[in-house]
């Protein structure tokens, strides 16, 4: 770690002052960047502050820094900024990227210094975040294992043409498109690997070995990480050698198993994953959506707020087999539980009831849907996933199949596209359903109660005003209330509350929680399953030859 502790109060590293909290964390002494300059206190300071002021709207999560520093008062520097300036950050700063008068440039300049800069401090060889309340992921989210929390080179990003550290002019880097980041493709950190090629073409990035890293080298010099999508391909060069580390879709379970019979893989399955995927409603699809049909409850289409009806929602949440998908198309690489909290994770509750298939109180539930309407005139719609991904493909498959069974005035059409689309579609809230996943950004509950169930949360977006005005009157309040709580079982309480809701009123379908599959070469040693990142982590990776 750049801290050499972890601050807590037995510690003394965590003060409370006035209702505050101080979190110092000494910063290690001699820690080289790959570029040869000296990691400082002052680019931990520098590099806080650029993510919370570059905070690109839809492109990256600095927000979560924000809500931790502001107690869940602000999720985005823009609205922070308003709050502080009575205006909007649209009335400050033009399309050009400059201020709209005097009066505005002068508010940008005091924000940053009176609101932005006090919150994180240089103290000799500490760094001093201070936090409006309690907030309990703050530790997990800068921790070592999350990238919210890497330290960038200053001094290399100012060279490089990125924000100059100072409060004149710092919304000229913010809200950038990923390209005009000086980082976007070029190394500028401290760890045990550094860049040496990017290509995009052919979806590989080469790494190389950093002999300066603090700790020590790591044990294998070159890493190459190849993107090959079609999984014959993948497996064939896993095969033959040319892969040490190979990803293998649960379906394929079978050839890894077979693979490893001859001495060719050491597979290695059944570990906890911190990851759920799930079914989710968009209660109001936004205008100009092709997946719709007529756009009319007539049969041949829906209305943008179909699925704002709970028994549209119940239904098709009864429509799922779960039982079936995880056993027999998943190959057992899985498990059923109650929401969208995975299992270990605190808040989590084997007590609460599991996804039900239920043909018959499906049929019951669409009678009832807008008024007797849905039953007597039918309804069409697409169910898209994104091509390449078979557990979605047969999902989607799955609920076509089942909800047609019921009426066959019922029509759900599954629909592969690339995943470009796929995601485009989702974030401008075209989909009627999606089905989509959640990997741990950083070890804590909130980090997917307020991601799935919250007006605020990444997927609101996805699923319609409709659904963020009805979290906000019924679980924003509580979801806040538990990431601010100290007690551990009030936050239990709190979570058990707001997953009672999700069921209750079928927010979404917790399709699965996935369980680990990860196939290796017999060659490779050092892997362990790690549930509190996604990713592997080389540097305690070795290899015989």
């Amino acid at each position: 770690m750049i801290s050499t502790e972890v601050p807590s109060f037995d510690n003394g590293l965590v003060v409370e002052e006035d209702g505050a909290l101080k979190y110092i964390f000494p910063i290690r002494e001699g820690v080289k960047f790959h570029s040869g300059n000296i990691l400082t206190p002052a680019d931990v300071e520098y590099s806080f502050e650029r993510y919370i002021l570059g905070d690109p709207a839809g492109k990256a999560h600095w927000g979560w820094i924000i809500e931790a520093l502001t107690s869940s008062a602000f999720y985005t520097v823009e609205d922070w900024f308003a709050d502080y300036a009575g205006m909007a950050y649209s009335d400050a700063v033009n399309a050009d990227r400059n201020p709209t008068s005097e009066e505005a440039k002068a508010k940008l300049i005091s924000f940053y210094e009176e609101v932005i800069d006090p919150r994180i401090e240089v103290v000799d060889n500490t760094v001093v975040f201070t936090l409006d309340g309690p907030f309990g992921a703050f530790l997990n989210i800068v921790c070592h294992f999350g990238s919210w929390g890497a330290i960038v080179d200053s001094k290399l990003a100012m060279e490089r043409g990125d924000w100059d550290g100072k409060a004149d002019g710092w919304w000229k880097w913010h809200d950038l498109e990923a390209d005009e980041y000086a980082f976007h493709d070029f190394d500028g950190g401290s760890g045990p690997y550094k860049l040496v090629e990017w290509d995009r073409a052919q979806q590989k990035v080469v790494l190389e070995r950093f002999d300066d890293y603090w700790a020590g080298p790591a044990a294998i010099k070159n890493i190459v990480i190849w993107g090959v999508d079609e999984f014959s391909t993948r497996k064939s060069i896993f095969e033959a050698g040319d892969a040490d580390i190979a990803y293998f879709d649960p379906v394929y379970l079978d050839q890894a198993l077979a693979l490893q019979a001859q001495g060719k893989a050491e597979v290695t399955t059944g570990y906890p994953v911190s990851s759920i995927t799930s079914l989710h409603f968009n209660w109001l699809i936004a205008e100009g959506s092709e997946y719709l049909g007529s756009g009319k409850l007539d049969g041949n289409g829906i209305p943008r707020e179909f699925f704002s009806d709970i028994h549209v929602r119940k239904a098709f949440a009864y429509c799922y087999d779960g039982i079936t998908f995880i056993d027999e198309v998943i190959n057992g690489l899985g498990k059923l539980v109650p929401t969208d909290l995975p299992e270990g994770y605190l808040g989590f509750d084997e007590t609460l009831p599991l996804p039900e298939f239920n043909l018959a109180k499906a049929a019951a539930e669409f009678k009832q849907a807008w008024g007797g309407e849905v039953w007597n005139k039918g309804f069409k719609l697409q169910i898209l996933y994104n091509t390449g991904n078979n557990s979605r493909q047969t999902i989607a498959e799955m609920l076509s199949y089942f909800v047609s069974s019921i009426n066959p005035k019922f029509k759900v059409e599954p629909l592969g596209v690339q995943w470009p689309t796929y995601l485009s579609a989702q974030n401008n809230g075209f989909l009627p359903m999606f089905i989509i996943g959640w990997v741990a950004d950083y070890p804590d509950p909130h980090n997917f109660i307020s991601t799935y169930y919250a007006s605020f949360g990444t997927y609101a977006g996805r699923q319609g005003k409709l659904f963020r005005d009805w979290a906000k009157e019924n679980v924003d309040d509580e979801i806040i209330a538990a990431i601010k709580a100290t007690d551990p079982a009030e936050r239990v309480k709190l979570y058990r509350s707001v997953q009672e809701k999700a069921i209750e009123y079928a927010l979404g379908v917790p399709l699965y929680m996935p369980v680990g599959l990860h196939v290796e070469s017999p060659k490779v040693d050092g892997w362990y399953p790690q549930t509190a990142r996604s990713g592997y982590y080389y540097y305690h990776l070795s290899k015989s030859e």
